[in-house]
Formats: C-alpha cells, sequence, structure tokens
C-alpha cells in the first residue's frame, strides 16, 4: 500500500480525535471477547510490529540495499575490461577495393581483391581477446561513485520518512481506537440512563401523573441515544480496520490493552528538536547533493578518455591468395596468430555543446531542490511549534474535564429528582443527560487527546522514540 493511503489514515484519524470532543457520535466500541489466535497490542508493541511487517517498509529497505548495490556497481568502472571473442562461419570471400562509413550492417571482409567473382564458399574461424583499462579519467569515475553515494544516501532517507510515517499512522489509530472505545462506553450508559428514565415516565404517565408527551419525549431522545450508539460502533468498526490494515492481520484477531493511557494526561515533555533532523528534511538535502553529484559528474565528461590496450587474436580461412579454395575441413583451424598493444586516446569534441545545456538544466534542478529544502525546513518549524500549541491546549483542557464531568453528574442526578418530584420538565431531563454523555466523553477523550498531540511533536520533530519512552514509562 502506498505512503498516500498512510497519510489518509492520518488525516482521518488525527481528526477523529479532535472531533470525539465535539460529537457524541464520531468513533464506538469494539468487542472485548478473546480467544487464542488474537494479538494483544500495546502502543509500542503495535508500532514495533508494523514497522516490522508494513509492506511499503519492506519495500524502501529494498530500494535502499538496490541502492547500495548501485555504489559497488559504480566502483567497478575501476577494473580493467576484458573481450573475448569466437566465430566460425562459412560464406563466400569475393572482396573489393575501396572503403566503407563505419556501420553495423555489411560484414567486414579482408584479403586481396581477386580478379574475378565467385559462389564457391569456404570455411572461416576467428578468436581474440582484447583487455582495456583506463589508468586515469580525470575523477569522472570518482564522480559518479560519489553520485552513487548520494542516490544510497537517498535512498536510506527515505527508509526513515516511511517508517516515520508508518510509526506515527500506527500510534494516531491505536489512540483512534481506544478513544472509540471510550466513546462507546460514554454512548453506552447514555442509552442505559435514558432506557431506565423513559421507563418511569412511562409508569407516572400510565399512572396520570404526567402528560403522554413526557413519553414520547423520552421515547423519541432513547432512539436518538441509540442511533448515535449504531453510528459509533459502525465508525469505530472501520477505525479497527485501518489499524488492521497497518499491522497486517484481520481485525477480529487483535486485542488493544490501553495500559495507562487511559488513567491520566502525560506529565512528561519532549526535549526541544531541530527540523533540520528531520527524516523528511534529511531526505529533502540529500536530493540537493544528489544535483550537486550529477552536476560534478558531469563537468568530468568532457576530458579525453584514455585506454591502455592489449589484444590477441587468431584466424584461419579455407581460401587461399591466388584464389583457390580448400575444401573439407580447411579453415576451421587457426593459421596465423597476431597480438597487439598500445594506447587509445578519445575526446568527445562537439560533445561541449550537449554537456553544456545538461548542466544548465541540472543546475536549475539544484537550485529547486534547495528551494524546496527551504521550504520542508520552514514547514517542519511551523509544524512543531503548531503542535506544541496544541499540546498545551489539549493539557489545560485535561485539566479541567473531570471538574466538569463532577458537575454534570450532579446536574444529571438533580434533574432526575426534580421531575420526579414535579419541579423540572423531562426537557430539562433531556438536556442534563445530554450535557453528562457530552462530558463523559470529553474527559476520556481528554487525555488521549493529550497522548496524541504528544505524538504529534514527536512526529513533528522526527522521531516517535522519545514519545514511545513516555508511553514505556507510563507503564503498561
Amino acid at each position: 500500500m502506498p505512503l498516500r493511503k498512510i497519510r489518509r489514515y492520518k488525516i482521518v484519524l488525527a481528526g477523529a480525535i479532535l472531533a470525539l470532543a465535539t460529537s457524541p457520535t464520531s468513533l464506538a466500541q469494539s468487542s472485548n471477547s478473546t480467544d487464542s489466535s488474537q494479538k494483544t497490542f500495546h502502543l509500542d508493541d503495535a508500532v514495533s510490529y508494523a514497522l516490522a511487517h508494513y509492506p511499503t517498509v519492506r519495500a524502501a529497505l529494498s530500494q535502499a540495499r538496490a541502492a547500495q548495490a548501485g555504489v559497488s556497481l559504480a566502483r567497478t568502472a575501476y577494473l580493467p575490461q576484458a573481450n573475448g571473442l569466437w566465430q566460425m562461419n562459412r560464406g563466400t570471400r569475393n572482396n573489393v577495393f575501396g572503403q566503407l562509413l563505419p556501420q553495423s550492417v555489411i560484414a567486414p571482409i579482408s584479403g586481396p581483391v581477386l580478379p574475378n567473382a565467385s559462389d564457391a564458399n569456404v570455411w572461416d574461424d576467428a578468436a581474440g581477446l582484447l583487455v582495456s583499462w583506463e589508468p586515469f579519467d580525470f575523477g569522472y569515475r570518482r564522480a559518479m561513485v560519489n553520485a552513487a553515494r548520494f542516490d544510497a544516501a537517498a535512498s536510506d532517507a527515505q527508509v526513515k520518512v516511511t517508517r516515520l510515517d508508518v510509526a506515527r499512522a500506527t500510534a494516531e489509530t491505536f489512540l483512534g481506537v481506544l478513544a472509540a472505545k471510550q466513546v462507546a462506553k460514554s454512548a453506552q450508559a447514555d442509552v442505559d440512563r435514558r432506557d431506565v428514565f423513559a421507563k418511569s415516565v412511562n409508569a407516572l404517565v400510565q399512572s396520570e401523573l404526567r402528560p403522554g408527551a413526557d413519553a414520547s419525549r423520552a421515547a423519541a431522545d432513547l432512539a436518538q441515544a441509540r442511533i448515535r450508539l449504531i453510528q459509533a460502533q459502525t465508525a469505530e468498526r472501520v477505525c479497527r480496520a485501518a489499524f488492521a490494515d497497518l499491522l497486517g492481520l484481520p481485525s477480529a484477531g487483535i486485542e488493544i490493552v490501553p495500559g495507562s493511557l487511559l488513567d491520566t494526561a502525560p506529565q512528561g515533555s519532549l526535549a526541544p528538536g531541530d527540523p533540520v533532523t528531520n527524516p523528511l528534511a534529511v531526505a529533502q538535502r540529500t536530493r540537493v547533493d544528489q544535483s550537486q553529484a550529477r552536476d560534478q559528474a558531469l563537468a568530468r565528461s568532457y576530458y579525453p578518455r584514455f585506454s591502455l590496450q592489449s589484444a590477441i587474436s587468431a584466424r584461419g580461412s579455407g581460401a587461399e591468395v591466388n584464389g583457390n579454395t580448400l575444401g573439407g575441413t580447411n579453415g576451421l583451424e587457426f593459421q596465423r596468430m597476431n597480438w597487439i598493444a598500445g594506447v587509445q586516446m578519445t575526446f568527445p569534441i562537439l560533445q561541449i555543446f550537449s554537456i553544456h545545456e545538461q548542466r544548465r538544466v541540472q543546475q536549475a534542478n539544484e537550485d529547486a531542490e534547495k528551494a524546496r529544502y527551504d521550504q520542508t525546513v520552514q514547514d517542519l518549524s511551523s509544524q512543531i511549534e503548531q503542535a506544541r500549541i496544541n499540546l498545551d491546549g489539549s493539557r489545560q483542557i485535561a485539566e479541567n474535564t473531570s471538574i466538569a464531568l463532577s458537575s454534570a453528574r450532579d446536574s444529571e442526578q438533580q434533574a432526575r429528582a426534580r421531575y420526579q418530584a414535579g419541579l423540572a420538565t423531562s426537557i430539562e431531563v433531556s438536556e442534563a443527560e445530554s450535557q453528562l454523555a457530552q462530558a463523559e466523553m470529553d474527559d476520556a477523550v481528554a487525555r488521549l487527546t493529550v497522548w496524541h498531540d504528544l505524538a504529534e511533536v514527536a512526529a513533528a520533530q522526527g522521531d516517535l522514540q522519545p514519545f514511545l519512552e513516555l508511553v514505556q514509562g507510563a507503564g503498561h
């Protein structure tokens, strides 16, 4: 699955926890039943499992290994080249005087021009070995090796980006499922309270102590509460399916253990991080280095190429200089041996124009990558600041939700008592029930929101490990 899908999960699930604080219909409960086939995950366990099994991580690691092998491949350019050849053929030996431009269609022929053409054919064979080595290259091969090294560095940086994306998505999804379970508990409690109230109202109506409109209102409120619970259960199953996808396991085989994440909001903080160390910034920096290395390779390509060459060869032919042909297997054995050694220089004189334009293109690409790097660092700095602001806000909210919950419970009990005494209407009770349900959800989600925002700070700084250490320190 591509990283685009991971980012979609992150967008949906990052907003899910915040949405829970304002809507009682956002997420849902999951089954508490377990069996021997289920895998149990704490938050840090889930992150480790996803990093080890998620296909995108494995693909990135394979690409990094391929890029590292490319460095070794580039180094092989320093080795001498040895090319061997052997051939056997049968054909005519009609030769003409003259020359041809270099081409690869007409077979070359050697020997004198005979006075008459003939369709007689003979055997020919040839074998040889050419060894060539470039003793120096004015830094071209070194530039190509450096370019391969930066390609490998870019692949390694992308592995870290992928791992950060997967870890962040897994942590957010885990917290989203926990929030869903807490919201479901509140939704179920709301249904139970409204069901009890509806029954008491029906009893009062049947005793003609309350008007029938109160029974209708209580039944409507109960139906709405049940609808919200159904919606929550549906949304929670979707959330669990997303979490299961990150782990590569069936959702029915996963059991999430909250540990102490639901008990208290984390008090620890993360050390300030430098945006330039974020894997996203490092990956973009390697793209700048890649562009610079490719430009250096182009700059070193317009130099003479010197090669030390040595060759040994042997040939045989069933044709004689006077035009006679030898029958049988004559020509299949080697008749003449030769060797040669020397230095060859090649120089792409007119390529200076194309190389000049290629360098202009590469330098423009380098400027673009530098601009993207500056933008990446700027964006990461902003993300870190925003994440810390959200964390401060969520901590302040978590400090007040318990107070709001206690007040909502008192208010709901008083509204019920006043209704039973005939001093309040069913509308007041309904509003008190809604406020209590919302307060329960807010209080449950507030602590998870602090954990969520703490994970966002760690992710913006480029390393989720300090966050996981806080989770482990809080205890399973």
